[in-house]
């Protein structure tokens, strides 16, 4: 059965020890943790792999609405407020759900199960795309098959994209999407960096001044993808060692 790693975050302490005694009682959830502020929580979401968060709005300094435009795209947000005003703005961050203090069980129950389905259906796409180890696009008057583990990026160009191949000259021009390229690649690997560029994150090598950089190109990272990326080399970047000991 799938277990959904959740969290709670909300400076109201009664409110907070609602939402997280709901998830205790609810078998298929494990309470990852519970903080006062978004800033305190930001490293068990990075490192615990969470799935869900149950967020409040108005929080000091960082706000609910604040910190969900920057938790990795595999976490998912329900908000728990006092007010409604903020539903439809909370929905375009690509909110699971939004419920209304005082949080009932059975509306919490509700939203649990909604969030189960989108996590299995995440798993199960992920299960697929790992079985997906090459493709095939036409290319000009011929079909050509790609190992997906040697892309090194990809460059979308309107309706086209050219797929950059570890050991290849030239890339491979094919009429398609962006967004339909993404949905193939598999999460765990590819990234969206830019509008126009999706990088394979085990081929990065270096970056500098916050370009890419893959040979002779260099790929930018734009600011509606900036805190996503910034995320992933926190997550990878080994603590330096200041004081020359190994213990």
């Amino acid at each position: 059965m799938t277990n959904l790693r959740c969290c709670v975050i909300d400076d109201e302490p009664l409110a907070q020890d609602l939402i997280a005694s709901y998830i205790e009682k609810t078998p298929f959830m494990q309470l990852a943790g519970k903080f006062n502020s978004a800033q305190d929580a930001i490293k068990t979401i990075l490192e615990d792999n969470v799935d869900i968060v149950f967020l409040d709005i108005h929080m000091p300094q960082l706000s609910g609405m604040e910190f969900a435009r920057i938790v990795p795209p595999t976490c998912r947000i329900i908000f728990t407020t006092a007010y409604d005003r903020y539903a439809i703005e909370g929905f375009k961050l690509n909110a699971l759900d939004y419920l209304m203090k005082p949080v009932s069980y059975e509306e919490f129950i509700n939203s649990a199960n909604r969030a189960l389905e989108w996590v299995e259906l995440r798993r199960k796409a992920a299960e697929a795309s790992n079985d997906k180890d090459y493709m095939i696009v036409k290319s000009e008057y011929k079909y050509v098959q790609i190992a997906v583990k040697d892309i090194l990026f990809v460059e979308g160009l309107k309706d086209y994209v050219k797929i950059y191949i570890a050991d290849e000259k030239s890339p491979v021009t094919t009429l398609m999407s962006m967004k339909a390229l993404e949905r193939f690649l598999p999460e765990s690997e590819f990234m969206r960096v830019h509008r126009s560029f999706i990088i394979n994150t085990t081929k990065i090598k270096t970056i500098e001044r916050n370009r890419i950089v893959f040979g002779n190109h260099y790929i930018p990272v734009s600011e509606s993808y900036k805190q996503a990326f910034t995320n992933y080399i926190a997550g990878h970047t080994l603590p330096t060692v200041k004081d020359g000991n190994d213990d």
